[in-house]
């Protein structure tokens, strides 16, 4: 570990000046003080609803053009693999044939 980590985790709490690690006080009762704050499930629906309205979602046309593409490309792909398989195929089996 060279110096600029050592400042590093020194800065950011992790390590003490002598170079061993930090105790960790207070990030424990951070951590279970969330585990007991739950939500209901209404307000998770109402957090799910309020995330999903900042969604970008496609308009008809974005959306027409998209599921086009992917399926271009979904029939160049297979037909890729296609190609090469049974090039590699015939290749074999014409290695072992003779």
């Amino acid at each position: 570990m060279n110096r600029e980590t050592k400042r590093l985790l020194q800065r950011q709490g992790q390590m003490e000046a002598d170079g061993s690690p930090a105790q960790r006080r207070a990030a424990a009762p951070a951590v279970a003080a969330r585990r007991r704050q739950r939500s209901s499930p209404a307000q998770f629906a109402r957090e799910v609803r309020d995330e999903l309205r900042q969604v970008a979602w496609p308009n008809r046309s974005e959306m027409l053009n998209y599921t086009t593409i992917v399926l271009v490309v979904l029939v160049v792909m297979t037909s890729l693999i296609f190609l090469l398989n049974f090039g590699f195929g015939k290749a074999v089996l014409f290695m072992f044939t003779k």
